[in-house]
């Protein structure tokens, strides 16, 4: 039996206006003109204002507020909408379609474009070193698929047996391993040296191999062959027990291998690789002690509603519009200028948030941007940005995603100016961010002959005042890419 009940509920419910918002938010600078570009392909009201304006006199007001309710939709067959539509109080030009708003924003500059490496790839130049080699059309075909099986780093990680297969199935070619193991030796004596190689080990003893040899080479060769897991341990008494060495010749071999390349593919001055250049969202400016934030807006063209569409609008309006195609057309027309505003209006907000959200986080942390020094960064998370700004914790966490800010110190991430606190015994509250400075001043400080192990390392932060358990210091080295005592160890 069906039973029908009447209930209550209460909902929060995104517009599309706020989702449109809080996905430029997350845009970082470099991308957001390909974003208005896409959003001017897909409306003809949009389009970008041409005129000249000076930006130091444009009013920096804070945009309206995108409303949490969802608009009424259009519907096409409403002849009451368009028997009423006031065509002259919604063609009026009061909107101030500024893209970017206000003289506290700058940095409003020539566009630039994006620059980017130009060259041949890796694989490329591994190709061309093939052509030039006399082979047969199978010994050319195993030889392309095992260079098209290397990595970017210059590893072949996939097994022979698989790549038999593959020859098999790709190309129809009935090969062994043994035939493939013979190219691929021809293709070890490539350059960059090393490439191709199955292991770091076979990586190096490749590179050696191609050295001129002489006494220090030839312990550094067999070194790798017969003692890479003690080399690789730095149990370096076990190596001059088994070779039979003194600790002069040791040192000498080790600074062979250590400055052979464990990744070829990288070494190549030909490898072309996409360099994307950052481009920062913020500029902060120490003017004699006063910080001055500066919103990049090069990017952000200015917009506005196109007078085409508004004149359609008015021609429109002066007609009875009794006509159904005529009615249609006022209703598409009016869609795409309110989507145009919309559009405009959330480039505004966009511009706004990010700089009360960036104004924000330089009031916080005023004296590291005086200063420079990391020691004087202060714990902050998002939940403290959020609390000065009145936005909620999403929003910055928006903000903070993919941005970078330039000061007179270099270029950081946003996020670079967060971190959690820890208590000192004195019972201040400092950065995580401070202990990993004064840590990482410790290693670099430390005897390599005897480095420093996690407990000793516990012992001096606590003589500092700094009291955290062997696991977080741990933890902490591990974050800023710091190996353990025993691998930090050096003759």
């Amino acid at each position: 039996m069906l039973h029908q009940r009447l209930t209550q509920k209460m909902l929060q419910k995104l517009s599309p206006q706020q989702i449109q918002l809080m996905k430029l938010l997350q845009v970082p600078t470099a991308n957001l003109e390909q974003r208005i570009k896409e959003e001017l392909e897909i409306n003809p009201a949009l389009e970008e204002n041409m005129t000249d304006f000076d930006s130091d006199k444009e009013n920096l007001s804070e945009p309206e507020q995108i409303r949490d309710e969802e608009e009424e939709p259009y519907d096409n067959n409403d002849d009451d909408y368009t028997d009423s539509l006031d065509v002259e109080a919604y063609t009026k030009d009061d909107y101030d379609y500024s893209g970017d708003g206000g003289e506290d924003y700058k940095g409003k500059e020539e566009k630039k474009t994006i620059p980017f490496a130009v060259g041949k790839s890796f694989h490329d130049f591994l190709d061309e070193q093939l052509n030039l080699l006399d082979l047969s059309e199978q010994e050319w075909l195993i030889a392309d698929q095992l260079i098209g099986s290397i990595d970017d780093d210059g590893y072949l990680r996939r097994d022979l047996d698989a790549i038999v297969d593959d020859l098999a199935f790709q190309r129809n070619v009935t090969t062994t391993v043994e035939e493939i193991e013979e190219i691929l030796r021809t293709i070890h004596r490539f350059d960059p040296p090393g490439v191709g190689a199955r292991s770091l080990q076979e990586c190096l003893q490749i590179q050696l191999e191609r050295k001129e040899q002489n006494s220090n080479v030839k312990l550094a060769l067999k070194i790798i062959q017969s003692q890479f897991e003690a080399f690789t341990k730095k149990h370096y008494d076990k190596l001059m027990k088994s070779l039979d060495i003194n600790e002069e010749q040791l040192k000498k071999a080790l600074d062979i291998i250590l400055h052979l390349n464990p990744k070829p593919g990288g070494a190549s001055d030909t490898t072309s690789v996409s360099h994307q250049t950052i481009i920062p969202d913020f500029t902060v400016e120490n003017n004699n002690g006063a910080l001055e934030v500066l919103l990049n807006g090069k990017n952000a063209p200015d917009l506005r509603i196109s007078d085409s569409f508004k004149e359609m609008l008015t021609s429109y309006g002066k007609g009875a519009m009794k006509d159904k195609k005529q009615k249609e057309a006022v209703v598409f027309i009016k869609q795409k200028m309110d989507a145009a505003k919309w559009f405009i209006d959330a480039i505004k907000q966009r511009q706004h948030t990010l700089f009360v959200t960036m104004e924000a986080i330089v009031m916080f942390q005023n004296n590291y941007f005086l200063t420079g020094d990391e020691m004087n960064l202060r714990p902050m998370i998002l939940k403290d940005i959020a609390e000065i700004t009145g936005l909620d914790i999403s929003t910055v966490s928006r903000v903070a995603n993919s941005k970078y800010c330039q000061t007179e110190f270099g270029v950081f991430s946003l996020k670079h100016f967060f971190s959690e606190g820890l208590q000192t015994e004195s019972g201040e509250e400092v950065s995580t961010r401070e202990v990993k400075k004064i840590l990482e001043e410790l290693i670099l400080a430390e005897d390599k002959s005897k480095p420093l192990s996690d407990e000793f390392l516990t012992e001096q932060l606590k003589q500092k005042g700094y009291n955290i358990a062997r696991r977080t210091v741990a933890k902490y080295r591990e974050q800023l890419s710091i190996p353990v005592a025993r691998l930090r160890k050096e003759l």
